[in-house]
């Protein structure tokens, strides 16, 4: 996949919004778990819309305004783009859900009137991708993707494949989530997922599952000559995209790592690049037991046992679900443009099961880094991995 080019980057995360601040707090160990186990954004939605506006949106497409605003200023995606040409995938594992439980309490308690008339847009997943649209006069293709924690991920993979395809110019690509509301959280508390003890520690002995985040990242896609044709600045390359499906377990990752193979094999393809080209990879890594296991399993039988320095952001954001692949996809665009690696926080005692190049206790020079790897892994055996190269 060639010629796809990066202009455009915006986040909002537990550990700071704004693209410097994050990969800052990244480099400088900074976690955003709170001491209730969870890591939530401090975010105000009037900073980017009207309190009528933020009255109206949930906060998972608030997250995502916010992280599409940045990415869009800072491309200049009004300058010479013809909106016809320009268009909005931002995916969500779940949607709506501050809505979805609120709403639903309301109608148990106090029957049909008292349910709102904007309970269907505010919580159906495509209304960021639709608010982002609006909000830039954007008429290119538009729509969400749900493939649980690897949305974010499938949503800047599919993006760059319509940009090759000569469909579009340019997309506003990337996942967003919100979804730290008791229902939910008590659901994956039941399901065994969730650490007992609040804290996230990806490939660590001591790690027993993983902690809810929420956030939002975004990223502007172009094609290259678009791009040099508007004056755009460009930080990275997506040059790489491979997705697959495990077929094995609706929240187990099948045990020999089959599907995560197949996704970074296809990947690497994709980008015409072979596992000695790469040079870190974010690893999807999200402190259960099983996960990191299986991941480091795919991730040797890809890369041998000389592997590339891996990390995972989720020591420091927690598992943010449908946003996390495209926060740890700006994480590897960082990484590419700053030349340092991001350690894994709360990795202190690495598990022999999961024994790689780690990297934790402090960030690494890399300053010869051309090529990083992400890796997103989903419930429903659902898999994506993106290749991002140096400007």
């Amino acid at each position: 996949m060639d010629g796809i080019v990066i202009t455009g980057r915006g986040v909002v995360s537990p550990v700071a919004s704004g693209v410097d601040p994050f990969f800052d707090g990244l480099l400088g160990l900074q976690g955003g778990i709170s001491d209730e186990g969870i890591a939530p954004c401090d975010f105000d939605p009037e900073t980017v819309m009207t309190p009528k506006e933020a009255r109206r949106t949930d906060r998972f497409a608030q997250l995502a305004i916010a992280a599409a605003d940045q990415a869009a200023d800072e491309a200049g995606l009004v300058d010479g783009v013809d909106p016809r040409r320009v268009g909005v995938i931002v995916g969500t594992g779940v949607g709506g859900l501050t809505t979805l439980q609120r709403e639903c309490t309301t109608w148990l308690q106090e029957g049909d009137r008292a349910v709102s008339p904007l309970f269907v847009p505010m919580m159906m997943p495509n209304a960021a991708s639709g608010q982002i649209a609006m909000r830039r006069g954007l008429h290119g293709p538009g729509f969400s993707i749900a493939s649980a924690c690897s949305t974010g991920a499938h949503s800047i993979g599919e993006a760059a494949r319509m940009i090759a395809r000569g469909e579009v110019d340019a997309m506003i690509a990337g996942g967003t989530e919100a979804a730290l509301v008791g229902l939910c959280i008590a659901a994956f508390r039941r399901m065994g997922a969730l650490s007992r003890v609040g804290e996230s520690r990806p490939f660590d002995t001591r790690r027993d599952g993983f902690v809810m985040g929420e956030g939002s990242a975004v990223l502007v896609l172009e094609r290259e000559e678009h791009a040099k044709a508007r004056g755009a600045h460009i930080y990275a390359r997506v040059t790489g995209y491979g997705a697959s499906n495990d077929a094995f377990h609706i929240t187990q990752p099948e045990e020999n790592g089959r599907g995560a193979v197949e996704a970074m094999t296809a990947a690497l393809a994709d980008a015409d690049l072979s596992p000695a080209d790469v040079g870190y990879v974010n690893a999807h890594g999200t402190s259960t037991p099983i996960n990191d296991r299986v991941e480091t399993i795919a991730l040797r039988q890809v890369f041998s046992d000389d592997g590339p320095p891996v990390s995972s952001c989720k020591g420091a954001v927690g598992h943010t679900l449908g946003a996390a692949g495209a926060i740890e996809a700006l994480a590897c665009v960082e990484a590419l443009r700053r030349g340092a690696l991001p350690p894994t926080l709360g990795l202190e005692d690495i598990d022999p099961e999961c024994a790689a190049d780690h990297i934790a206790g402090a960030p690494r020079e890399a300053p010869d880094l051309r090529v990083a790897l992400s890796n997103s892994f989903a419930f429903g055996g659902q898999n994506a991995t993106l290749v991002l190269q140096a400007a």
